[in-house]
């Protein structure tokens, strides 16, 4: 069958959904309440059902009332029962499937369940939904001329107890449907490589000759297999090598510090860039629109969506709020139910609306990383807008970057200490903390207010990293590539220590 005949079906299939998409646009908050009766009547059965009389729960408002919020260490007994080969612990169905998490930093791993309806019904449905809305606004599309090129986790599947787990990337592939695989590259099994700079070598030696129409991954990552593609390609950009590449599928973390950077590889205006938010713990969020940085939430995925403020957070006066009673540009803490058994689960992530009709979000940061030791409230979004003005500002570009308090001491007042990787250096470091300082105090009202005459805060301290500092200090606890990330933000001087003992190490 010809190319163009498979192009023009795939596309037809895919935008079949858009109408789906338009119920749960008119009606979303119907579509959330009668989903969230639908796990709760699938699951009554449960372990978790029986313990919270699942059977008599007829409203959202007995749901409230009766399960709690919790986090993963709070439910790890009861996933831990699975692991060994229990079931009917928290969701109805086998669950086998485990994405083996260890957040951003932690090295303590989770064990995320992924039932069968997940895969179904979430992942794999949100990879379709995210093709289906770019075909929409991309007639003239060409996709399916050529592959995606996708980089994933480096990691393996492993057996316990009848039990599978690994990185979800992993798991994904393991169960991943043929089509799928056949407008992929690279290979399954240079995909699931665990060694990622043998890895990253045997990718660009299998994709090079391929006809690659996009590709998708985290941005940090993706830079790195890009930058070493046209290094050994001797290319000058990527549509040199690659010249039908329509679109970047990204996730994982904030694009804007990467931007430039992939504009000057990518260097066509009409290149179009699409963001999605997904987890282990599910896909969450598609961009719907060319051209836009706001999130469309999916609502019909098997996942049920509560919000907790972030000004009342950790608070004696947390409360939390469903999908209809959210409100416009305040921060969020996300709280999710799923057809994996998650129950009122604190994934972590933190998310605040810019829509709600329809319903669409950007992703701010984590509960655990932002920085409020002297009131400031900095959250990794005002960071990563910062850092990417500050580079326009100063024609530099940025690698990575972390930042901690330095806290105060007797009469000398706290400031933010950052660890700074550049490309390539300002000129001037000090016109560069200049820029970044300004730029935050225009986003975050809170820390201007700090940093107000010096009132509270000193002007933020810069520490210039040596070259693949923050790329060696990942190496270092065997975290390079997939989903593993740079702690942007910390209340703790952790990860900031770690780094330092590490500037004059050679590697």
């Amino acid at each position: 069958m010809p190319l163009t005949i498979i192009n023009s079906f795939a596309s037809w299939v895919l935008k079949q959904r858009i109408h789906q998409i338009e119920l749960f646009l008119k009606y979303p908050n119907e579509v959330q309440e009668e989903l969230l009766m639908n796990l709760i009547q699938s699951s009554k059965n449960t372990v978790l059902g029986k313990q919270y009389d699942f059977t008599t729960i007829k409203s959202y408002a007995n749901f409230a009332e009766r399960v709690p919020i919790s986090t993963y260490e709070e439910l790890q007994p009861l996933i831990e029962r699975t692991r060994k080969g229990e079931q009917n612990v928290f969701w109805e169905e086998p669950i086998k499937w485990f994405a083996k998490s260890s957040g951003t930093t932690n090295a303590k791993s989770k064990f995320i369940p992924v039932s069968n309806e997940a895969l179904e019904d979430c992942h794999y449905k949100g990879s379709k939904d995210l093709l289906c809305l770019y075909l929409n606004n991309n007639e003239d599309s060409e996709l399916f001329l050529g592959k995606s090129l996708r980089l994933g986790g480096s990691s393996q599947i492993y057996e316990d107890n009848n039990t599978f787990f690994g990185d979800l990337s992993a798991i994904l592939i393991e169960n991943m449907p043929i089509w799928a695989e056949f407008s992929s590259t690279p290979s399954n099994k240079i995909s699931l490589m665990s060694e990622w700079e043998t890895k990253i070598a045997a990718i660009i030696n299998e994709t090079k000759n391929e006809n690659v129409t996009s590709f998708a991954g985290v941005p940090s990552w993706m830079l790195v297999l890009m930058n070493k593609m046209l290094e050994e390609t001797g290319k000058g950009n990527l549509f040199e090598l690659w010249p039908n590449l329509e679109v970047y599928f990204h996730g994982g973390v904030n694009f804007e510090p990467y931007r430039e950077q992939y504009q000057k590889i990518l260097p066509k205006k009409e290149f179009k860039y699409y963001e999605i938010y997904n987890a282990s713990e599910g896909f969450f969020a598609i961009q719907d629109l060319n051209n836009s940085s706001d999130l469309l939430l999916m609502l019909d995925y098997g996942i049920f969506y509560e919000f907790i403020p972030m000004d009342t957070f950790g608070t004696p006066d947390q409360k939390v709020i469903r999908l209809a009673d959210v409100e416009l540009f305040k921060n969020y803490a996300l709280v999710i139910t799923t057809n994996s058994g998650l129950w009122r689960y604190l994934i972590g992530d933190t998310v605040r609306f810019t829509s709600l009709n329809p319903y669409r979000i950007r992703v701010t940061g984590r509960t655990k990383h932002h920085i409020n030791v002297f009131g400031e409230e900095l959250m990794v979004e005002n960071t990563d807008q910062a850092i990417a003005k500050a580079c326009k500002l100063t024609q530099t570009e940025v690698v990575d970057y972390t930042v901690a308090p330095i806290f105060m001491e007797g009469k000398e007042k706290g400031a933010h200490e950052w660890m700074i990787e550049f490309k390539n250096p300002p000129a001037d470091v000090s016109q560069f903390q200049k820029a970044l300082d300004e730029s935050i105090q225009s986003l975050n009202s809170d820390y201007e207010a700090k940093r107000y005459n010096n009132m509270t805060l000193n002007p933020l301290v810069i520490n210039v990293a040596r070259k693949n500092l923050f790329y060696d200090w990942l190496k270092d606890r065997d975290k390079l590539g997939g989903q593993h990330k740079i702690p942007r933000l910390s209340n703790q001087r952790d990860y900031l220590e770690q780094l330092k003992n590490m500037q004059f190490q050679s590697v």
